[in-house]
């Protein structure tokens, strides 16, 4: 399974369809233990962390997100 397909897929559904999908893959970490979330947590902020010093992804101010999910609510 190729996850940059999946996720491309994924980001281009209509945004209720993304809460939904969303709200499924939350609901299923619920399994897991502690530790399995905070080493999924810690590995999720290694690859965030490589895609930022990589220049892969340039960094979003908390004031541009507000703005943004601010806009997707009116």
């Amino acid at each position: 399974m190729d996850i940059k397909l999946l996720e491309e897929q994924a980001l281009s559904l209509p945004p209720a369809e993304r809460a939904r999908l969303a709200q499924d893959l939350l609901d299923s970490l619920e399994v897991l233990s502690p530790a399995e979330i905070e080493a999924l947590w810690v590995e999720e902020a290694g690859r965030r962390a490589q895609e930022l010093d990589s220049g892969a992804v340039q960094p979003v101010s908390s004031a541009e997100v507000e703005r943004k999910a601010r806009a997707l609510f009116r």
